[in-house]
């Protein structure tokens, strides 16, 4: 056993590397997660927008806008 710890990459080294590597797994999770986190927000403002230009085309054109309750009502009858 004493060879193996004193040979470079020998086994007292294997627990150090695989903190390593899960250090680095950690951080690059963190990064797509935030990355993944911004995209969903600005995808939202984008919708967000969108359905407000909606909204104005349809107020500017005359047109009622229903809500998802009036919509599910009108299906009933």
């Amino acid at each position: 056993m004493a060879a193996a710890a004193a040979e470079p990459g020998g086994a007292v080294e294997l627990p150090q590397l695989a903190d390593q590597l899960l250090y680095r797994l950690q951080e690059n999770f963190q990064a797509l997660t935030d990355k993944l986190t911004l995209r969903m927000e600005e995808m939202g403002e984008r919708i967000n927008d969108l359905e407000k230009r909606v909204a104005d085309l349809m107020t500017e054109a005359g047109i009622e806008e229903n809500t998802d309750e009036e919509l599910r009502i009108k299906k009933l009858h």
